[in-house]
């Protein structure tokens, strides 16, 4: 069986570990990526092409250049803040980038799509955990974004040979534990990365946003994911449909929430540092608790998480940070030598 594979967006803190997992399970994959938030020193396996989805010329040539077997789509924006200040740009980049690339896949024969969606394509909903059939009510363009590129995705399949698995993630967090790759980008919003950052000194405080919120402590819950977990459900997810299984969407979360008090605690505890915690008003667009259902995905695909732990998490985030860190002071202290 051909086994080349395109990554979209695969320089990015997602796509590069799923990459590496691709890449140690013996998959040729090449990866596709204009760098707006990509790092190229993330991608460990395959072949680079530097390339923009809204250039479909390019995009279709790269296409029709390769016998890809199958697409993995991570290329998006994706902080819901900017998604409400900047609506067209999320349409365009996920929701418009999506009918560009299925367009070109249907161009070249490519009939397996991977797609990164959200669990911000539930909105606020009624019960938690959600379940894969809980209406979709997104209260955000980055979740209607996404929401709308999985209609594109499956109104397509309808009239077509294309099978896709649709993946709703929850909040995606930790970094690999070799030390190897973690989140590079330095505007992340995501709370476990942010709230690190502050106990290595990084950030001179925390800022919780909304703690009236109908939740035990008043702040948001979520449900977070290690980023490995998330990459290995990708492998599993393009295993089952290389033996011709049906289309599916799925939960990729592990049906526990915390907190953001739980989460700046449990920092604190692990790191062994204090950091100012700010308290201060919602950011628009976010739900109050949000936690998956997994069990259709570990059913179906055999999903088998092994870092489901909020301290492991945390652990390998904090490691990566403090290397990070290191590597910087290394330059600086050489950029300063060298002016000497």
């Amino acid at each position: 069986m051909n086994k080349k594979i395109l990554v979209t967006g695969g320089a990015g803190y997602i796509g590069s570990h799923v990459v590496r997992q691709l890449g140690e399970a013996g998959y040729d994959v090449i990866v596709y990526d204009n760098f707006s938030t990509g790092c190229a020193d993330s991608i460990l396996y395959g072949e680079l092409v530097t390339g923009d989805l809204a250039d479909t010329e390019f995009l279709y040539n790269v296409l029709s250049q390769h016998q890809f077997s199958a697409v993995l789509h991570f290329a998006a924006s994706l902080i819901v803040p900017e998604s409400v200040a900047r609506p067209l740009d999320y349409y365009s980049n996920n929701t418009r980038n999506t009918l560009n690339l299925l367009q070109c896949c249907h161009r070249t024969g490519i009939n397996k799509i991977i797609f990164s969606s959200t669990a911000a394509v539930y909105g606020e909903p009624e019960k938690v955990p959600v379940t894969e059939s809980t209406p979709t009510q997104p209260i955000n363009p980055y979740g209607r974004s996404k929401l709308m590129s999985e209609w594109l995705i499956q109104d397509y399949a309808a009239v077509s040979d294309l099978e896709y698995v649709i993946l709703r993630y929850f909040n995606v967090a930790g970094a690999e534990p070799s030390g190897r790759l973690g989140q590079i980008s330095e505007n992340a919003t995501h709370l476990i990365k942010v709230v690190c950052d502050a106990a290595l000194k990084r950030r001179p405080a925390i800022k919780i946003f909304g703690t009236d919120f109908q939740t035990p402590d008043g702040t948001a819950i979520r449900d977070y994911i290690h980023v490995e977990d998330l990459a290995s459900a990708h492998l599993d997810a393009l295993r089952y449909l290389e033996k011709g299984n049906q289309s599916e969407i799925f939960n990729c979360g592990y049906g526990k929430g915390y907190s953001v008090r739980e989460v700046i605690e449990r920092v604190k505890e692990i790191s062994e540092t204090d950091f100012s915690v700010i308290e201060t008003e919602r950011r628009p667009g976010d739900p109050a608790c949000v936690m998956a259902e997994s069990d259709k995905i570990r059913r179906l695909l055999n999903w088998q998480p092994k870092y489901n732990q909020l301290d492991t998490i945390i652990a390998t985030t904090l490691a990566w940070e403090m290397q990070k860190k290191a590597r910087e002071n290394n330059l600086t202290n050489l950029t300063l030598s060298k002016m000497h």
